[in-house]
């Protein structure tokens, strides 16, 4: 999961004067306090809302916020607790954690990350996962371009469905040695492995950590837009694995022409040196498939699937239709992780200790998460989230749909740098931008999938992520000859991506 810009792994001792880039929390806490202070400058204002509660287009007006400077100095100490479980007053509108009426804080999605970090901790410890990956590349060792897909392809679909990306990294130790062997350079496993997982976290169908939390914070279902991510899925994910073969082969033919050279060792590389890989047991193939029935049950849980078929945003749904949200999809993976536990006869006191061990590792993208909604109540306590959201509706005013959904995904690219946590990007940048797409005539899961692709986007190659950095340190490959080669994909990326955000755009 792409939730952090820190990795203990590659960490090295801090020296004394070395700029280090603060972590997502450190940031949004900065955030936070200049939101706040900012909040004094910006005029207070209010747009009507229709019977959906989405802003009226045009009626936008100014207002007094009525808060005093006491009450603006509770806001910031309150602001991570009402980010957790504030609740929005229906006739003020103000959020505080004593009001009545309907939660605004990220309640929700906070046990929904804890809830799916249990399961995904249970499901490694069995080993079935890493062993499963390990026998798919060992058995294609011999068949270079299938390796490199296969790879890829495995990866890309656990990055869609559940932001799979640090874990990536303790394949390097398998991957390496094999692409090696076939006679590929170092950078063939580097791009396999980041650039693999990294392109099905950018094109999310229903990644929890992305595509769930944007969507949460945009007021949507999480199934909304599954149709163009799912096709962007499908012809980015071709893409780039077409691109890793073809620099693949090239190295093959001319080992001259490799970016990275090769280390002393590394052309006497055997198919033997990665090692044999343990069997999969029958334990191993049915925690495997089960794993697979629980995405799968989540994906057929949330996709409305009468609008998915009929193309109609308002048809009627289908008797079959689950309709879950965040408090079933949590209750799904705390059972999933129980069942899972139980299949792999963990014992109840591993089992016990492995779900809260689970929880607490993804303790720090949860509170990422309560960062940012703490700031969103600030803006709207001191009632200026309108007044941004009018600000920007005066940039977009007038502008086709197509090059609106653009204007998003460029506008996120730099947000996505400062803000490497996906999670606490989304919960800090949807509240401003899915509104705009009322006023756009756009449909928001469109700008939730341009979010989306500019946090996966700028995630390939900024230095500020584990998976990055941390990857090309394991492989033992220069993050400047990674840029070299990863760059051209990049700006064929940029291009269909904008294409698929306006077309998305223009059908809706």
């Amino acid at each position: 999961m792409s939730t952090t810009a820190t990795d203990p792994g590659t960490e090295e001792p801090q020296r004394k004067g070395k700029f280090t880039f603060p972590s997502a929390l450190t940031i949004l806490a900065i955030v936070t306090v200049a939101v706040w202070l900012l909040a004094f400058l910006i005029p207070s204002g209010a747009y009507d809302r229709n019977d959906k509660g989405a802003p009226v287009e045009g009626s936008y007006h100014r207002v007094d916020s009525g808060q005093t400077f006491v009450d603006r100095l509770n806001d910031l100490f309150l602001a991570p607790v009402n980010g957790l479980y504030g609740v929005q007053d229906e006739k003020s509108g103000l959020v505080g954690p004593d009001m009545a009426g309907e939660l605004y804080g990220s309640a929700g999605v906070f046990l929904f990350v804890l809830a799916i970090g249990a399961f995904i901790t249970v499901v490694f410890a069995t080993g079935a996962l890493d062993r499963g990956i390990g026998r798919l590349a060992h058995r294609l060792r011999e068949r270079g371009a299938m390796l490199i897909a296969g790879v890829m392809l495995v990866f890309a679909v656990l990055g869609t469905v559940e932001g799979f990306a640090e874990e990536t990294l303790g394949f390097y130790g398998l991957i390496v040695p094999l692409m090696l062997a076939l006679g590929y350079d170092r950078m063939v496993a580097v791009g396999a492995i980041i650039l693999g997982a990294g392109i099905g976290v950018l094109c999310s169908t229903v990644n929890p950590f992305a595509t769930g939390v944007a969507s949460s914070a945009a007021d949507i279902s999480l199934g909304d837009g599954i149709v163009l991510r799912f096709v962007m899925w499908v012809v980015l994910t071709a893409v780039t694995i077409a691109y890793v073969i073809r620099y693949a082969k090239r190295v093959q033919k001319n080992p001259e022409r490799s970016l990275t050279g090769f280390l002393p060792g590394d052309r006497e590389q055997t198919a033997a040196d990665a090692g044999e890989v343990p069997e999969l047991t029958g334990l191993h193939k049915a925690l495997l498939v089960l794993v697979a029935l629980v995405f799968a049950f989540m994906i057929f849980s949330v996709v409305p699937w009468s609008s998915a078929l009929t193309g109609k945003a308002d048809a009627t749904p289908y008797g079959f239709e689950l309709g879950w949200s965040f408090p079933q999809l949590a209750a799904l993976f705390l059972v999933a992780a129980v069942l899972v536990g139980c299949v792999a006869r963990m014992g109840e006191q591993k089992l016990s200790s492995t779900i809260i061990q689970g929880a607490a590792d993804f303790i720090s993208p949860a509170l990422v998460i309560v960062l940012a909604r703490g700031v969103t109540v600030i803006m709207n306590n001191s009632k200026v989230t309108d007044t941004v959201l009018h600000s920007i509706e005066g940039v977009v005013k007038g502008t086709s749909s197509g090059l609106f959904a653009v204007i998003v995904f460029v506008v996120n690219l730099p947000l996505a740098f400062l803000i490497p946590s996906t999670s606490g990007h989304a919960t800090l940048a949807m509240p401003i931008l899915a509104p705009l797409a009322d006023f756009a005539g756009v449909s928001r899961s469109v700008v939730v999938t341009a979010w989306q692709a500019a946090s996966g986007w700028m995630n390939l190659w900024v230095p500020t992520t584990a998976v990055t950095i941390g990857g090309v340190a394991l492989a033992k490959v220069g993050y400047d000859k990674y840029l070299r080669f990863v760059w051209p994909l990049l700006a064929i990326l940029f291009v269909l991506i904008c294409a698929f955000v306006a077309l998305g755009a223009a059908l809706t």
